[in-house]
């Protein structure tokens, strides 16, 4: 009913340490303020805070999360040499309608034993989430099956990812040169070049998951499916004129 794969339901929430997840929780929402935050700079702010932690575990920590400081870097790093990188084809474009550029990025979701990832798929111009999907790993299944959900409801002329090895796998961006679809990808370490999708990420966040602490994967699910269908269907917003992205992505006026 939700839309989502069914496997979604049988997720067993990534192991950790009881130590690990609640500093992971604490890197999660600290990275949503300071993104620019590296492993060490991460790890001495913690200690300000009473935990005891040396860079390294951070680093492994942050690894796990998918997550790094945003800051130029003089080479691009190619995560996979099986994977060709793409170039970034949004710079000083001006974005004017819906499906003319469609994003996708993958967040860490905490929740109160265990964590998963979460992958959303979402419209630049009208800022509406066309599909998302979770996962308790890294994998490129759940990123595909998030393109594919979204691929239903239409095609965007460029897709925007960052330089992950889920998104410049053959898998997925073989989906979207069968789609005649052009792609663009981040510079490393530049999270901000996608920023639309980094901002749903802080709403998510902020406005949902760490409200709720969810107990577990199934109310995980279901409060992430309550929280999209507000998002689209009946939070206004600014950028829009104050209308919600649904409106805008079909076309809707008042």
């Amino acid at each position: 009913m939700l839309g989502l794969a069914r496997s979604s339901y049988y997720y067993e929430p990534a192991g950790a340490s009881e130590l690990d997840l609640a500093l992971m929780r604490l890197i999660d929402a600290q990275y949503m303020e300071t993104p620019f935050y590296g492993a060490r700079r991460m790890a001495a702010w913690l200690n300000t805070l009473g935990f005891h932690v040396n860079h390294k575990r951070i680093s492994r920590l942050m690894r796990l999360m998918g997550i790094e400081a945003i800051y130029p870097k003089p080479k691009l790093s190619t995560p996979d040499s099986e994977h060709k990188i793409y170039p970034y084809l949004l710079r000083g474009m001006e974005i004017g309608r819906p499906d003319q550029v469609w994003s996708s990025d993958i967040t860490y979701i905490p929740m109160h034993r265990g964590f998963v990832y979460l992958v959303a798929v979402m419209d630049w111009y009208s800022r509406y989430v066309l599909s998302w999907e979770i996962s308790v790993t890294m994998d490129v299944d759940f990123c595909v099956s998030a393109l594919e959900r979204a691929l239903l409801r239409g095609s965007p002329e460029i897709f925007n990812t960052d330089q992950g090895s889920q998104f410049t796998s053959r898998q997925f961006t073989g989906i979207l040169h069968a789609g005649g679809i052009r792609i663009s990808m981040d510079g490393k370490g530049r999270a901000f070049d996608n920023i639309f999708i980094e901002r749903l990420w802080r709403s998510v966040k902020y406005e949902n998951v760490y409200i709720h602490d969810y107990g577990n994967v199934p109310e995980c699910v279901k409060g992430l499916n309550d929280y999209f269908r507000l998002y689209n269907d009946r939070k206004p917003h600014q950028s829009l004129g104050y209308r919600v992205p649904s409106e805008v992505y079909f076309g809707r006026d008042d």
